[in-house]
């Protein structure tokens, strides 16, 4: 069973940076998908970063380019995501997903320029809460 718990969330001053972890287990590497999620109060569950495990392809959304990075260590099962210049904006429970299935490269390579889908990610972290104060 593929189950994805994170940490490194909390409070960080307008500007400042965080970097988010996820340790993956039962995820056989080198995998398919995996990726970060947010959901900001009273809106949609928004995709914000992909990585395809085995190639290393990057998926951002437009909201979060060039300020977010993706990557994945593999001796620990560990997903990452540092969050650079974060805005108020930024503030959301991040989630972490993972997918053991070619279903979810399809979704990436298919999906609109900016845009990561949560659709072909099976297997969810229960979030961890990222604020952001100005």
């Amino acid at each position: 069973q593929v189950k994805p718990v994170e940490s490194g969330g909390g409070s960080v001053q307008a500007g400042g940076s965080l970097r988010l972890s996820c340790v993956v287990s039962g995820y056989k590497w080198p995998g398919y998908c995996m990726g970060w999620f947010r959901h900001i109060s009273r809106q949609e569950r928004e995709g914000v970063a992909a990585i395809i495990t085995s190639s290393g392809d990057q998926y951002y959304a437009d909201s979060v380019k060039d300020r977010f990075t993706i990557s994945r260590d593999s001796a620990n099962n560990t997903l990452y995501l540092r969050m650079d210049s974060l805005k108020p904006e930024d503030t959301a429970i991040y989630y972490c997903a993972a997918d053991t299935s070619p279903v979810c490269v399809n979704g990436l390579m298919k999906a609109a320029p900016g845009q990561v889908p949560s659709s072909a990610f099976g297997n969810w972290g229960q979030g961890t809460q990222v604020t952001v104060v100005s």
